[in-house]
């Protein structure tokens, strides 16, 4: 589960406010009965689900995509995919509007992950998929 890396990180980080706000955002998902516990599996920042959602985001921007009347990022496509159109949506995303750096939907993907190389890989591959 998710919970072991981000108290590792809460305690000793750089950014341990971050991590604890991430950890605490876990700990409600588990409460609520969003996801159990053995769903809670993510990655070594403690990312969740299909689309590697932080503990936070998951909370703030998941959605029921599905109609099932829950948000499960892990085993249901349809929240996963929703859930993502909503994140896309707060950060600006306009439909039709180009992707690539330096056009109008670029700064959604850069509000994703902060990391150019990661930005332009996505724009990268978005484009790939495109053509």
């Amino acid at each position: 589960p998710v919970f072991g890396p981000l108290a590792t990180l809460s305690y000793d980080c750089r950014r341990s406010e971050f991590f604890e706000e991430q950890l605490t955002a876990a700990l409600k998902i588990l409460q609520s009965g969003q996801l159990s516990l053995g769903q809670m599996k993510g990655a070594a920042h403690g990312e969740i689900g299909q689309m590697q959602f932080l503990p936070a985001n998951y909370l703030k921007y998941g959605a029921d995509g599905d109609g099932n009347g829950k948000v499960d990022m892990v085993s249901s496509r349809a929240d996963a995919l929703a859930s993502t159109a909503n994140y896309l949506k707060a950060y600006g995303w306009k439909a039709g509007a180009g992707y690539q750096p330096g056009e109008p939907n670029f700064k959604a993907i850069q509000g994703w992950n902060k990391a150019g190389v990661y930005q332009k890989a996505i724009a990268y591959i978005g484009q790939q998929i495109d053509k």
